[in-house]
């Protein structure tokens, strides 16, 4: 494993937003949902293709706080522009669980 410095780590923005929608991406090579993520006043509403389906429906994802970098270069992905990356992950199986606070924290609060 590579290490990094703790000035590399502070420059990625890993965020905590609310998923406000989500919708089958259906052009998507690899099944997929577009999820609109709310990050509070300061970042707004980013969109984000989300590789979901195994584990999540898409009302199961409606109101739950997720943690995403949000300082990525914006990705055309499809038709849509990607403006976030939603982490999360992979089990024994290749399906991903969201990585989510376990209590409630505001809007946009920074990962540290």
């Amino acid at each position: 494993m590579e290490t990094i410095t703790w000035d590399e780590f502070a420059k990625v923005e890993l965020r905590v937003g609310r998923v406000i929608s989500a919708k089958p991406f259906s052009e998507a090579r690899k099944p997929a949902y577009i999820l609109e993520v709310d990050f509070g006043e300061e970042l707004g509403i980013k969109k984000s293709s989300a590789q979901l389906t195994a584990l999540y429906k898409p009302e199961e994802l409606v109101g739950k706080l997720v943690v995403a970098v949000v300082n990525f270069p914006k990705k055309q992905i499809g038709p849509i522009m990607s403006e976030c990356l939603v982490t999360g992950f992979a089990n024994e199986n290749g399906e991903v669980a969201l990585c989510v606070p376990d209590k409630s924290v505001p809007l946009g609060s920074k990962l540290f």
